[in-house]
């Protein structure tokens, strides 16, 4: 058995926030057009869920003026292939398995304590179906087992729904500015903000709610709910390995 540590979840009320959502993305769409206009170096922060990304950007929404360009922060939706050819791209990401964990606690939260997003119809059916992460792991060799798992948000994704396929990663290769990882987050960090030529003060909060740090809950899994998921996210971790060997 396998004990995976879990953040506390963030994610946003899909009803009571959709006009604070809405209004940010209309933001920074402008900024970003208004950014490419003046013909100015733009660096994406890219939002790959669970994998520290709000932690960070909270961290930097003060410091988005770079000496010589621009950090443009973005929600989920926003992937590589939406940046230009030559715009400079971050990233984090984090083992396959312990996002999946932390995405399903996640959403049986609801994004709670934070947020409330209820669930969706099909998250309804796979949270009845499942009352825990290793439930699902266990029989993702069976249709229930492959329904929940493509029905619950942050569990159902792919680093590949971010970045292509690792062909196409490969050739954007060079306006990948870097890539950091939830495991190394603050070491990571550190290499981020001295890329950025930002203050080296900066740190990212340790509160518990805004670090997203689970207080109160711990997953295990079994050896076949890891066997199993190894193979559902085989691509994820051949992405890691080609991004590991690119950074060489």
């Amino acid at each position: 058995m396998l004990k995976l540590p879990l953040e506390t979840s963030v994610l946003l009320n899909e009803s009571l926030n959709y006009n604070l959502l809405f209004g940010f993305l209309k933001s920074n769409k402008s900024d970003l057009e208004i950014a490419r206009k003046k013909g100015k170096k733009i660096v994406h922060l890219l939002h790959i869920g669970k994998t520290g990304g709000t932690v960070i950007k909270d961290a930097l929404r003060a410091h988005t003026d770079l000496a010589n360009g621009v950090l443009i922060f973005h929600n989920h939706d926003f992937k590589l292939k939406d940046c230009l050819l030559g715009e400079k791209v971050v990233f984090f990401l984090r083992d396959p398995i312990t996002r999946f964990v932390s995405g399903f606690h996640s959403r049986k939260r609801q994004g709670k304590p934070r947020y409330n997003s209820p669930w969706t119809a099909s998250e309804n059916v796979a949270f009845a179906n499942f009352n825990s992460a290793n439930q699902i792991a266990e029989n993702l060799t069976n249709d229930n087992g492959q329904h929940a798992m493509n029905s619950i948000e942050h569990v159902k994704t792919h680093f590949s729904d971010w970045l292509g396929d690792i062909d196409y990663y490969k050739s954007r290769k060079d306006d990948i500015l870097f890539v950091g990882f939830l495991e190394t987050l603050n070491e990571d960090f550190e290499k981020l903000i001295t890329i950025l030529n930002l203050p080296p003060h900066l740190q990212l909060s340790t509160d518990p709610v805004k670090a997203h740090k689970n207080i109160d809950s711990n997953e295990t899994l079994s050896e076949l709910s890891i066997a199993n998921l190894k193979d559902w996210f085989s691509e994820d971790y051949n992405f890691i390995k080609t991004i590991n060997l690119l950074k060489k």
